[in-house]
């Protein structure tokens, strides 16, 4: 099967734009530019719209009545799919790490404008809770008489990273019709390993020279690279092609997750700050902060080079900003 063969919606305000941070490039000293997923535009934008175009066309072909998926408070992902459901006229249900707020902000304000159903599970029992209860939630949509269709944590499928195959793609069309080369690296943040996962298949395929990074915003009970190994082999072989990754052959770079998931990092505040200040970009401190904060960094350590074509996946996440005011608020003064 090849990429045009498998069933897509569209969702996505695409291609979005690729854009040279040519201020901050030159302070680190590297050819700096981002691909700002954050204008995918449906549902708030971010780059959870590209695979769930390809989630959206198998749950539509299934029937689905229910949508039900998993995040944590912030979680573009859960945003996302909430709008999503609702644009095919699904009931969207949420299982969420964390237990109820006092009030509702950011992507949880926007989970309930949409109406989704939201449960909130205790974070030292998601882990082994999260599953039992979706598949709950599903088999009561199906007593009801609706079909119900389950998307993992982040879209972390093999069909979900073939948004990031295909934004590969649009990024060479993009970089052809500029005359630019590409990219040496390719940095971008790992929640769940699925948009990795994507961009290893995508730069196979047609970029293969390009290296890709990715920083870890959270934990994982499986290591990244076992994880995005598996859905990278697997989406492969769902297109027909050859190549096999080994998990010693992923970079993920797991220095900069800070205290948790969802808990903002002193470094990765700090990028936000840099990042609106030199270049009028808004990042966010679940996701691209963190990640953007582990560039900069590599740029320093060396591990990406000075001088080197770098390209950063902004994945989205602004309204994540709202909830944490206070934190990022500390040097305003009294």
């Amino acid at each position: 099967m090849k990429l045009d063969d498998v069933p897509r919606l569209s969702l996505g305000f695409l291609p979005t734009p690729v854009e040279k941070l040519e201020r901050l490039g030159a302070e680190l000293g590297v050819d700096l530019s981002v691909k700002r997923d954050d204008f995918t535009g449906f549902g708030g934008g971010g780059n959870k719209v590209r695979k769930l175009e390809f989630l959206m066309a198998e749950a539509v072909a299934h029937g689905a009545k229910v949508l039900i998926t998993t995040g944590g408070h912030q979680s573009n992902h859960a945003r996302m799919t909430a709008a999503a459901a609702r644009r095919f006229g699904m009931k969207p249900v949420l299982v969420l790490r964390g237990n109820r707020p006092p009030q509702f902000q950011g992507n949880l304000l926007l989970d309930h404008i949409l109406g989704a159903q939201i449960d909130f599970l205790d974070p030292e029992g998601y882990f082994t809770q999260v599953k039992p209860l979706m598949q709950q939630r599903a088999d009561e949509a199906a007593a009801r008489g609706e079909t119900p269709y389950i998307i993992p944590l982040g879209g972390a499928t093999a069909l979900g990273a073939m948004g990031y195959v295909s934004a590969v793609r649009e990024l060479a069309d993009q970089y052809a019709a500029l005359g630019r080369p590409a990219p040496d690296t390719i940095v971008a943040p790992v929640g769940t390993g699925g948009t990795v996962a994507g961009l290893l298949i995508g730069c196979a395929l047609y970029w293969p020279r390009t290296a890709v990074v990715g920083i870890a915003v959270s934990g994982s009970a499986v290591p990244f690279p076992e994880r995005i190994a598996v859905l990278a082999n697997d989406g492969a072989a769902m297109l027909g092609e050859a190549r096999r990754w080994k998990p010693d052959e992923i970079s993920v770079e797991s220095g900069y997750v800070g205290p948790g998931y969802a808990i903002p990092s002193d470094d990765g505040n700090a990028a936000i700050m840099r990042l609106a200040r030199s270049e009028g970009l808004f990042l966010d401190p679940v996701y691209t902060g963190k990640a953007f904060a582990g560039l900069i960094d590599g740029v320093k350590r060396g591990t990406i080079a000075k001088g080197s074509r770098v390209l950063f996946i902004h994945c989205g996440g602004s309204p994540a900003l709202y909830p944490f005011a206070e934190v990022l608020t500390r040097d305003a003064g009294a």
